[in-house]
């Protein structure tokens, strides 16, 4: 019997150790890979610290933090969640499985809850902000709540802004103007992050990034908190792409009048998005662990995920869709696998990304990329 048609005969649903009602409350399922990153970062997290105390500030129905507890044996949850009419079926959940001491539930906007926390000088070792839309409006009194080297995990759904369909409003939301070209998924983890950077860095600290999430609509960015020194102007910048030839390329706040494509006799001026980050989006030595104890529970799935997000890690800030690559070879979409290879033969790194499966992520120029698709192309019709 199937897990879904189990919930819809008893109830009650099952996600990793935890069992559970929905109630009334928004669940989407498909999230569970990024419940499964989260609770493998602060299971990694709990391993290397004395305690783990969580505030989840959008609960839902709880799921989160019951895994929270149960898997990475959080110590501590404050699970808040604004609609009171899930609050009896959040109670619900956590006190079938979890002791009352080890939980504390409210009921209210979830700002005043980190205002709270200033006021009582509470701080948590993660802090979970599953939002539905942009967190922008909470992220600096996330900063306050989250304990030095602390984590946080933080979500947008707010995809069309994220894309650069709407330059307004992610200007008001990131303070970025967002435009659209094909690496928009990877801009969108880049927004979130270069807006927590900048509301950091304005309190004193910087952000490390230990992990980047993309799936469907909802981008997820797990980061640690570090000392101020941790920054640098070259984190934060700007990403150029120009329409007719493909061309990407990163440019810094100092090249942005002179941001052209190179690849025209008569300069073509590039389409900017940013500023936003550039540092990496993952941290090896925290995937690594991820890993690890990915395969110890036996969560194989898991593992290969992180692993191909680990591969993403020394590539430049953006990807190259094979359908643009076909479109501009003039030639048949090529085989992602052996573009790859191609590429990796001529001498250049080139590997898939989680961001996007008809996409790689490589050191050659998307001109290069172009013509070994050509040669492929020309390669198949030979044969």
């Amino acid at each position: 019997m199937t897990e879904s048609l189990t919930a819809s005969l008893t109830g009650w649903h099952h996600e990793g150790a935890a069992q559970f009602q929905v109630g009334e409350a928004f669940f989407k399922q498909d999230s569970r890979i990024a419940r499964d990153l989260g609770v493998l970062a602060a299971a990694v997290y709990r391993q290397q610290n004395p305690q783990l105390e969580v505030l989840d500030g959008m609960s839902g129905c709880g799921i989160r933090s019951l895994r929270y507890a149960l898997e990475a044996k959080a110590d501590w949850l404050w699970v808040n969640e604004a609609n009171p009419e899930i609050t009896a079926v959040l109670r619900q959940n956590l006190a079938a499985q979890l002791p009352q001491a080890q939980f504390h539930v409210t009921t209210g906007s979830v700002r005043l809850v980190l205002q709270d926390c200033l006021v009582q000088r509470r701080y948590f070792d993660l802090v979970d902000l599953d939002c539905f839309g942009s967190p922008s409006a909470y992220l600096a009194d996330c900063l306050r709540a989250t304990r030095l080297n602390g984590l946080m995990y933080l979500t947008t759904t707010d995809s069309r802004t994220c894309e650069g369909h709407n330059p307004t409003a992610s200007l008001r939301h990131f303070g970025a103007y967002a435009r659209a070209h094909p690496a928009t998924h990877e801009q969108g983890l880049r927004l979130l992050l270069g807006a927590i950077a900048q509301q950091a860095v304005m309190q004193g600290f910087a952000i490390a990034p230990l992990f980047s999430y993309f799936q469907g609509q909802t981008y997820r960015v797990m980061v640690r908190l570090v000392k101020g020194h941790h920054w640098s102007e070259d984190l934060s910048g700007f990403i150029g792409h120009c329409h007719p030839c493909g061309h990407s390329e990163v440019v810094h706040w100092r090249g942005l009048s002179r941001a052209v494509c190179p690849h025209h006799a008569t300069p073509i001026p590039l389409t900017i998005s940013g500023p936003l980050w550039l540092g990496s989006l993952h941290d090896l030595d925290f995937l690594t662990r991820m890993g690890n104890l990915a395969q110890a529970w036996g969560w194989h799935h898991r593992k290969k995920l992180i692993e191909i997000m680990a591969e993403e890690i020394p590539f430049p800030p953006y990807f190259f869709t094979l359908g643009e690559i076909g479109r501009h070879a003039k030639a048949d979409i090529p085989k992602r696998d052996r573009l790859i290879a191609a590429l990796q033969v001529q001498g250049h790194r080139a590997v898939m990304t989680h961001l996007e499966a008809q996409a790689v992520k490589t050191t050659a120029t998307f001109a290069e990329c172009v013509a070994v698709a050509q040669t492929l192309t020309h390669h198949k019709k030979s044969a």
